[in-house]
């Protein structure tokens, strides 16, 4: 039990440790790139979810009108 309390922590070493890995692994010129394309997914991703709203919402409102 205590081991799965202690796994669900992440201390500011655990992320030096993940960022320093993340480093390595891709270098430092291919991160900004990473984040680049991270975040246009991630409002591509804000847009169609609020696009889906929006037609529920038109389609909440011809149904009350009927």
């Amino acid at each position: 039990m205590n081991l799965f309390v202690l796994a669900g922590m992440v201390g500011p070493w655990q992320i030096i440790i993940i960022v320093f890995v993340i480093v390595l692994l891709f270098g430092g010129k291919k991160i900004p790139e990473l984040m680049k394309g991270l975040g246009q997914g991630m409002k591509e991703f804000k847009k169609a979810t609020d696009m889906d709203d929006d037609k529920d919402k038109s389609k909440d409102k011809e149904s009350n009108n009927k």
